[in-house]
């Protein structure tokens, strides 16, 4: 019975465990999701209207291109942080899983 017990509180406690990275990842997930809709659009339309025609005086068509540009470079950087972060999470709960 001891050993039954013990094996049923190993069970909860990965349960709880898993349930805590499952939230963990999911509000990782969200989080990026969120930046990579906003940050590149805002990026697009904020650079086109006061960096490329504002200050830097470029034409219209000039502007769409050099905006998209910097949008294509936002999503790049919002992909490598990602992977970044969903790599040491998944090392990082690998190693909690490990010392177990």
């Amino acid at each position: 019975i001891l050993s039954y017990d013990k094996s049923v509180s190993n069970i909860r406690c990965l349960i709880r465990i898993n349930e805590g990275s499952l939230t963990s990842t999911l509000r990782t997930l969200l989080f990026f999701t969120a930046l990579m809709i906003t940050l590149p659009v805002g990026l697009y339309f904020s650079s086109k209207a006061y960096i490329f025609e504002g200050t830097l005086g470029m034409s219209d068509r000039d502007s769409y291109f050099y905006a998209a540009i910097v949008a294509v470079i936002a999503v790049h950087v919002v992909l490598a942080l990602f992977v970044y972060v969903a790599w040491n999470e998944g090392s990082r709960q690998w190693r909690e899983g490990k010392q177990d």
